[in-house]
């Protein structure tokens, strides 16, 4: 009896989908998010887009031969108000009329231990390009997994606020992204 229950269990969790070499290979963006805080005049402030599409090949197992890549769509921007929103939009900020994607390609991933991992690669916006990297935890959850992770971004190093809005003292060079992404497994 006691052999039989051990064989159960075994073949229980051999059979989990975290338990198998799986690669997850697509987002939900409908149930994914990517936020971003940042200090206006000392206060911090939150906001997020809308619109990105994200690809990726990941399997836990295999953590070096990971791919991952994402378009944003900037005017999709939720700074918190509408004349926020119209003003990021513009010249000084993002100028989404002569830059209207971002995009994030990644060069490589390496696991941290446990469900933890880094990722790094190309982020590109307003036609300038900074490497970034960012650390996630990777949270299988039956056929799927969420992800999570965040990073700080300089917005210097991407001329994000120029002009009057130049000034950290009024908008803090540093702007934290987070990252919460839903994937699964594309048959």
């Amino acid at each position: 009896m006691k052999l039989k229950l051990i064989t159960a269990v075994i073949v229980v969790l051999a059979a989990a989908p975290w338990a198998q070499a799986v690669e997850f290979n697509a987002i939900q963006n409908d149930k994914s998010t990517l936020a971003f805080v940042f200090k206006q005049m000392g206060v911090p402030m939150e906001g997020k887009f809308g619109r990105f599409a994200a690809q990726i090949a990941f399997d836990p197992a295999k953590p070096a031969a990971a791919k991952a890549a994402m378009d944003l769509d900037l005017a999709s921007i939720d700074a918190g108000s509408a004349e926020a929103n119209e003003e990021v939009a513009g010249k000084n900020w993002f100028n989404t009329k002569a830059f209207p994607q971002a995009k994030f390609v990644a060069s490589a991933v390496k696991g941290l231990g446990g469900n933890r991992y880094e990722i790094a690669g190309k982020l590109t916006i307003k036609g300038r390009t900074q490497e970034v990297s960012a650390p996630f935890t990777f949270t299988p959850q039956g056929a799927a997994a969420v992800i999570d992770g965040s990073f700080v971004l300089k917005r210097a190093d991407f001329a994000l606020g120029e002009g009057a809005w130049a000034d950290f003292g009024t908008v803090a060079n540093e702007i934290q992204i987070k990252f919460h992404f839903l994937a699964n497994v594309k048959k």
